[in-house]
């Protein structure tokens, strides 16, 4: 298995894409903590992700260094080594650019850029001192999106945080670059997680989001999943620095398309 013996840790892997990471990781051989503010929503995943293998469920708010702290200590204590970091936690908040209140756009970037910081810096420092003392490089991925690019008027902190996420990911691949630790981003576009479930009800909704979708249909979690554990493994090895988009093709289109029928 590609990743027979890693240790990786998923924030945000309680449910939607970060727990179709950790799924994804576990069946590839790797054992997994999972990091997540719902610590109900974590106990289940956890139920059903301990079928697959060695996994772990640790309380953590992001944006709070000693939970990082705390994250990367249980992970150790737990497993004794960290190899992978998926920086998934994030949050929305939907209000349009002359109504936004200052604690919103904060709270917003505090969980998905800082939250990103602090917790990449947390365990670039453990992958950095590994490195030295003889040990291999760890990689590390973080969750973009591709309203990294594109923008959304009444959701302000999210597109500038994961504009920043871009960012991010580049200057810490440049800084790790010498010890041969791998950043990379992965930018999905419209999935079906549970926020957009409800979205996928209202036809009219739906029917937007198709005809910006070239490959005419939503994307699943497990296709990000797919990414994840490509930049994770040794198949990646050259990469770094990168943002892999995943949309069906709508960054590149300039037009919206026809939606066809459902069968």
């Amino acid at each position: 298995m590609a990743l027979d013996g890693k240790t990786a840790i998923v924030t945000g892997g309680a449910g939607g894409i970060g727990y179709a990471i950790a799924e994804r990781f576990l069946r590839e051989g790797a054992k997994v903590v999972i990091a997540d503010m719902d610590v109900e929503k974590g106990a289940r995943a956890l139920d059903d992700l301990e079928k697959l293998g060695d996994a772990r469920f640790v309380k953590t708010d992001v944006g709070r260094r000693l939970d990082i702290h705390n994250l990367v200590a249980a992970t150790l204590d737990a497993f004794g080594d960290i190899d992978i970091l998926v920086s998934n936690a994030g949050i929305v908040h939907g209000a349009g650019f002359l109504d936004l209140k200052e604690e919103d756009f904060d709270r917003v970037l505090r969980v998905n850029l800082k939250g990103v910081f602090l917790a990449g810096q947390a365990v670039a420092k453990f992958m950095v001192e590994k490195v030295e003392k003889g040990g291999p490089p760890g990689t590390i991925i973080n969750m973009s999106s591709i309203n990294a690019v594109l923008a959304i008027p009444d959701q302000v902190p999210y597109t500038i945080s994961k504009g920043g996420v871009n960012q991010l990911t580049k200057v810490m691949a440049l800084a790790l670059a010498p010890y041969g630790i791998r950043v990379n981003a992965i930018g999905p576009g419209s999935i079906m997680t549970d926020i957009l479930k409800s979205v996928n009800n209202d036809e009219d909704a739906r029917e937007r989001i198709l005809s910006r979708t070239p490959l005419g249909r939503i994307g699943d979690p497990g296709e990000i999943a797919s990414i994840a554990a490509f930049l994770a493994s040794a198949d990646a090895s050259y990469v770094t620095g990168q943002t892999i988009y995943a949309d069906g093709g709508r960054l590149p289109l300039n037009y919206t398309v026809a939606v066809k029928p459902e069968d």
